[in-house]
């Protein structure tokens, strides 16, 4: 049996240009992306996840991976990968934005801890939205979803020379103002309350100036703002399903579909 160098370049290419997009992918996508999760486990659950989906893939371009044509392909699996990552991973930082507006709100922007999925020091309600936010994508089968529309976007947007286009990237630049107004709809309700708790504090400071405000309106603020997340944080399901909905169809429309 004589094998052409063709037939091998094929056979390399069937999975190593799978690997790069899955691979990129998964080191920015939420929850695979984490720092609490090694590389090494990121690295070993591409190879698994391209190993079972290459055989059912498209042939791909039969080029030497170390051509010029090679290092393009290369380049823009890598770029389809993060962009579609990067797109779900905006939902997350949406609501830890969120979470900090809040904060500063109830004066709580000082109480911080560490951020596994980001390897920085956040705001402890920041925090907690990003817990809360992981808890319901898993639970909501988000990462199920998101291997779906990756292996997908192999059928839509098979491997070849020509990736990503200037459209989709610019829907993708358009939708990291949902990074801002997401936020915004987040901590609305909390913010809200909290003003209203500062103006009626502003009332009593003139009409009783020799109260303390300082006091009393830092735990009475707290308390509030607690009151407030806890009624109003069923309806983060609904906002948070609808942002993940929008972060699927750009991650589609980026992979073609």
């Amino acid at each position: 049996m004589v094998l052409t160098l063709e037939q091998i370049t094929g056979w390399i290419g069937a999975f190593l240009w799978p690997f790069f997009r899955i691979a990129a992918l998964f080191s920015v996508a939420p929850v695979f992306s984490a720092l609490t999760v090694p590389v090494k486990i990121r690295l070993g659950l591409a190879i698994v996840v391209t190993l079972a989906v290459a055989p059912m893939l498209p042939p791909g371009p039969a080029v030497g991976p170390l051509s010029s044509d090679g290092i393009l392909i290369v380049i823009h699996q890598i770029l389809i990968g993060l962009a579609m990552g990067f797109a779900l991973r905006l939902v997350f930082d949406a609501l830890a934005n969120g979470g900090q507006i809040i904060g500063m709100s109830m004066g709580l922007g000082f109480a911080s801890m560490n951020d596994p999925q980001h390897g920085v020091s956040v705001p402890v309600l920041s925090h907690f939205f990003t817990l809360f936010a992981t808890l319901l994508f898993l639970s909501l089968d988000g990462h199920l979803v998101l291997l779906g529309v990756l292996v997908n976007s192999f059928d839509t947007l098979p491997v070849s020379a020509t990736g990503i286009t200037l459209a989709s990237l610019w829907d993708l630049v358009l939708w990291g103002g949902w990074l801002f107004s997401g936020a915004v709809l987040i901590a609305l309700p909390a913010t809200a309350a909290m003003l209203v708790v500062h103006i009626a504090f502003g009332v009593m400071s003139r009409a009783s100036p020799q109260l303390n405000i300082f006091v009393i309106g830092f735990p009475i603020t707290l308390l509030v703002g607690f009151v407030v997340m806890a009624i109003s944080l069923p309806s983060l399901l609904p906002q948070l399903t609808a942002l993940l909905d929008n972060a699927f169809g750009l991650a589609r429309h980026i992979g073609g579909g």
